[in-house]
């Protein structure tokens, strides 16, 4: 419970940047990747991630967290393709600023499919002795 409610604290934190104008490699993707007026998809994926992080917080609702991963992951990971430039100082290891940002989004992405996948285990509080 403490890593599902840590990651979606960070998806908050992290989502509701992007809406009140703070800059985020979100803004680097949505000037490069995503279809529509880059100042609207940045302000949308802020939601989204918020929205991830809230799904986050009710473990009934987590499955609809790891959906909303899913939607989202490729295009981080099209960033590293589209835009090695942007993404890396020196191809594959030495990544800029902007690279690094978007491998800790890839390491919250996965470990929210890892909570996801915990989600048919008991928790500590539902096993009986």
């Amino acid at each position: 419970m403490l890593h599902r409610f840590s990651i979606a604290i960070l998806f908050i934190w992290f989502g509701l940047l992007k809406p009140f104008g703070h800059e985020t490699t979100t803004t680097l993707i949505a000037h490069t990747i995503y279809f529509g007026d880059p100042e609207t998809m940045v302000k949308i994926l802020g939601w989204w991630e918020v929205s991830i992080g809230l799904t986050l917080m009710v473990r009934k609702l987590v499955r609809i967290a790891f959906a909303l991963i899913v939607i989202r992951l490729p295009f981080i990971l099209l960033a590293f393709i589209l835009m090695p430039d942007v993404c890396y100082v020196h191809f594959p290891f030495a990544l800029t600023l902007e690279g690094q940002y978007l491998i800790k989004d890839l390491t919250l992405f996965a470990a929210t499919i890892a909570i996801a996948g915990m989600l048919d285990k008991p928790s500590s509080s539902e096993v009986r002795h």
